[in-house]
Formats: C-alpha cells, structure tokens, sequence
C-alpha cells in the first residue's frame, strides 16, 4: 500500500520539473502527506492543471461517505472492481510526489518506517483516480485513491506492494480526457525499475501525521 507520501517542492520547482502542467500558487513543501488531507493532482480533464483533490476516493453510488472512503486501489482489478471501474476508464490522474513511506513489520518489534526516493532524487507521478461524490443534501467531495502495483525489489525487503509510478511517456496516456479501454492502460501497470530507487530509515517521528518537517525525511540507524 502507500500510506504516506511527500512533495517537497514549492510552485517554482514543480513547473520546472513538471514544465507540461501548469500548479496553482502558494504551493509549500510537504514531508508527511497523509490520507484524509489534501493533495495535489493533475486530473485528466484536458486542461493540464494540478488542483487540490482529498485523499479519500468515496464512490459516486454510495450512500454513506464514511463507510466507503479508499486511498489505495490495486492498479490488476481496479478496472473490475465496482468502486473503481467507471473510474478507472474516464477518471484518472496523477499525484506528484519526491518520496513514499513504507514501514517493515518485525515479530515483536515496533514497526520500522523506510523513506523510499528515486536515485535522481527527481520527483515523479504516482497514478491516481478521481471521483466527484454529492450527497442527497448538496455536501461534495472531490477526492481521489492512489493505485498500487506488486512491490519492486527496492520496496520488496520493506513491503509487497508500492505505488504506482508511471514514467513521463505514459503521462499523455494516463491524462486522455476520453474514455479508455483498461486493456490499452493495462501496460502502464507495472512497477517502477528496482535499479532507479533507493531507500533508507527514518524515524518513527513520521508514524504522527501532524508532524511535517524536513527532519522526518533524514535518514537514521536501525
């Protein structure tokens, strides 16, 4: 799964790594993103512009917000998944991010947080689905879930599953406004090359999802 993400890059340093998109201004550093807070997403609706999306997907049949609120999706079934698969064909997205957290459990043991990068330490898109919710008395959510794929072996030694991050050419493909067939998105759901990650221990400081530092991103020992 993906529990915790960051993006630390203000306004600035996104167009500049994301030059395709355009970001809304005022945009800060986050080292602690966590579900149920916002998030920014490019959403494909032709526009290429990043907004602020919940991290909370709530299906648009459902009844009860509360009870059907998702942050991650298995990117083999989401397609077939009733949650997600009207999504999946006409609703997508991506989510910057620079880092991920995963934490390795041990018999015993408090579990051990891993701040996991790419070795560029270049920021990267996380693919996502949208859903625009309306409850009988008018509230909304527009929110989103982070799909997910079997973990590399970067992330395998920590966890089994991991975001999934799609590379630069698959943007366009990602963000078609129109509806698409799950089997021409299907070769996009794979995991990112194990060789261009890297990771290290962080303190469990990160387990609070108040806190949002830059210390939460520092590496410490086991």
């Amino acid at each position: 799964m993906c529990g915790r993400f960051t993006l630390t890059l203000n306004t600035q340093a996104l167009l500049e790594a994301f030059p395709q998109f355009t970001f809304p201004a005022g945009v800060q550093p986050r080292y602690n993103i966590a579900p149920g807070q916002p998030l920014l997403a490019i959403p494909n609706d032709g526009q290429q512009r990043a907004t602020h999306f919940l991290w909370g997907f709530v299906p648009g049949w459902a009844k009860d917000p509360r009870r059907y609120r998702f942050i991650n999706a298995r990117a083999e079934t989401a397609a077939q998944k009733p949650a997600f698969r009207a999504a999946f064909r006409r609703r997508r997205c991506l989510v910057p991010a620079d880092g991920f957290y995963e934490w390795r459990r041990a018999h015993g043991k408090r579990a051990q947080p891993f701040y996991f990068t790419l070795k560029n330490q270049r920021p990267f898109a996380i693919a996502g689905l949208w859903e625009h919710w309306q409850g009988a008395d008018g509230s909304e959510i527009i929110g989103c879930v982070l799909l997910t794929v079997p973990a590399n072996a970067c992330v395998a030694s920590v966890h089994d599953r991991m975001p999934l991050i799609l590379p630069p050419e698959a943007y366009a493909l990602w963000l078609a406004p129109e509806p698409q067939p799950p089997e021409r998105l299907r070769p996009l759901l794979r995991p990112y090359p194990a060789e261009a990650m890297q990771c290290w221990a962080v303190s469990s400081a990160v387990n609070n999802p108040r806190q949002d530092a830059p210390h939460l991103i520092t590496a410490v020992e086991t």
